[in-house]
């Protein structure tokens, strides 16, 4: 099944990421997919938010990673300067961690994902309008698609 949100304005990306990032749990993967400027950065402060995590929150672009403290470690990963090898540089104990992480750019890393996971795109719609598809891959994230677009 695939869900569809939109959102006119960066503070409605913003809130609802920051309630996505409230019901996120230990484990939970998030991939994020869009344009450069699509909002994947602001969508990540959101969810961040929601996490409870105070700092700020940026692009970890140039550092491949970056971690949070909130109620839960947010590892909030940019994999894009890996490029198409996508080289394992041991994200499975992330992924199988006691946190959550955000992987923008994650089809770069297609075969290092765990197969359960929410895959988010971003699309522009106008100068402020974006259109969010969430697919979830699997039962936990389902749920999670629905109890947020309720």
């Amino acid at each position: 099944m695939i869900y569809n949100w939109n959102s006119n304005h960066p503070d409605e990306t913003a809130e609802f990421a920051c309630k996505l990032g409230e019901l996120l749990k230990a484990g939970d993967v998030l991939t994020l997919e869009g344009d450069l400027g699509a909002g994947k950065t602001a969508f990540s402060k959101g969810v961040a938010k929601g996490l409870g995590v105070t700092r700020t929150v940026n692009s970890p672009t140039f550092t491949i990673m970056k971690e949070y403290m909130g109620r839960l470690p947010l590892y909030h990963m940019d994999v894009y300067r890996l490029g198409e090898e996508g080289e394992d540089l041991g994200f499975q104990e992330y992924f199988e961690g006691e946190g959550v992480c955000l992987v923008e750019w994650a089809h770069l890393i297609e075969e290092q994902l765990p197969q359960q996971r929410l895959e988010i795109s971003i699309f522009y719609e106008g100068e402020h309008t974006r259109r969010f598809e969430l697919r979830p891959a699997g039962e936990r994230y389902e749920e999670l698609c629905k109890e947020i677009l309720r």
